[in-house]
């Protein structure tokens, strides 16, 4: 079973998780911190049959407030989105990308939006010991246990507009409605569990949707100066409706943020392995991506991803009981990006940049996507208060 396989394995701790952590040494009393991002961003969509150049903004705001009780401390945390509004109904248009549905039927070759409320929960931190520090945390919309860092919240995919391909194999439950976690934290090293409602967020963007506590995820974290890692491992009930299945998972990945030939640079690479033992299918997904600050206002991008998916039979599965024929594709993908910085202010920053990827398919899927390519020009904005 792919639960009991997860073993040894690096990767970039949550960033819930770390702004606690900044939080730790602060005085008593309510301490508030905001950051958001927004793109302008022009996506242009090259496949055999079917172009899609559309303007659309990815986008999320987040805020955090924080202070001690008693020897312990407490943090609520909100973020939300407009991407319900500032994407097409289908979503943002990706070659390859899967996940979640419209209209009932799976999505194939876009990203969904994210959901108005991205995140609504808190944490609360007690010290049990001299080294041990016990964690409760979770709330109506929180990220379990499980999976890296969300790729918007990466260092090392600063300015990249576009989801990995393999996010549902690696950081897809940063948006999960219903989440209890409990663990400790002792230096360097946090060790967590979470149960957790199972089921994708549904097309309704705007509601939280409750559900039972049918899932459960364990995660053990490490950080140390400038290296993170992570490995953990989930059972989630019945995530896709289209699918007729359980979904068992497992990520590892590693992370370091510090410099190279003295500019900041940040890169991560992990590995998700999705099992659906429903439809007896295992589909992994690798990922390498990295950041580097060549100059002041210069930053050039990448990532590369291997990804196996089941892009012909998404949402296509029979019944239990019934023969079906699970099709498989590895996808390989290659993004460059630049973008520089055009101001700075304490109100924020607006950069311009763009990127390209170009791929190298499955040969069953030629027929259908022929040689595709993705490219984007983007306006970005950020700010950190």
């Amino acid at each position: 079973m792919l639960l009991a396989a997860a073993a040894g394995a690096l990767v970039a701790r949550p960033a819930l998780a770390q702004m606690q952590h900044d939080m730790s040494a602060m005085s008593p009393g309510w301490t508030w911190t905001a950051a958001g991002q927004a793109f302008l961003n022009l996506n242009l969509q090259h496949r055999k049959f079917d172009d899609i150049n559309r303007v659309e903004s990815q986008n999320w705001f987040m805020a955090t407030a924080a202070r001690s009780t008693g020897r312990g401390r407490l943090m609520l945390h909100a973020m939300f989105s407009a991407e319900p509004w500032t994407f097409h109904q289908y979503g943002s248009a990706q070659v390859f990308q899967s996940g979640e549905t419209y209209n009932g039927a799976s999505l194939i070759d876009y990203q969904h939006p994210h959901d108005l409320v991205v995140s609504a929960s808190g944490r609360f931190e007690w010290p049990m010991s001299a080294s041990w520090r016990f964690i409760a945390a979770g709330g109506a919309v929180d990220a379990p246990a499980l999976g890296p860092e969300p790729f918007m919240h990466r260092a090392s995919a600063e300015a990249n507009p576009t989801a990995p391909l393999g996010h549902h194999h690696l950081d897809s439950t940063h948006i999960t409605h219903g989440v209890i976690t409990l663990g400790a934290t002792n230096g360097a090293m946090t060790i967590e569990g979470s149960a957790f409602h199972g089921r994708e967020p549904d097309e309704d963007r705007v509601a939280i949707e409750f559900g039972p506590i049918d899932s459960y995820s364990a995660r053990v974290s490490w950080q140390r100066g400038r290296w993170q890692a992570q490995v953990s491992a989930g059972h989630l009930k019945f995530p896709d409706p289209t699918e007729f299945t359980d979904d068992n998972r497992v990520t590892a990945s590693v992370s370091y943020t510090g410099e190279f030939k003295g500019r900041p640079l940040a890169w991560s690479m992990m590995l998700g392995v999705n099992q659906e033992p429903g439809v007896h299918l295992t589909t992994p997904a690798a990922l390498a991506e990295a950041a580097w600050r060549v100059a002041p206002r210069d930053l050039l991008y990448s990532r590369a991803e291997l990804v196996v998916k089941d892009i012909l039979s998404h949402g296509g599965y029979d019944p239990p009981g019934f023969a079906h024929n699970n099709v498989t594709s590895t996808i390989f993908a290659l993004t460059l990006g630049y973008e520089r910085r055009l101001a700075s202010s304490r109100a924020g920053t607006l950069g311009l940049g763009a990127d390209a990827t170009i791929y190298a398919p499955d040969p069953n899927l030629e027929e259908a996507y022929g040689q595709p390519l993705s490219a984007h020009v983007f306006l970005r904005y950020t700010f950190n208060k």
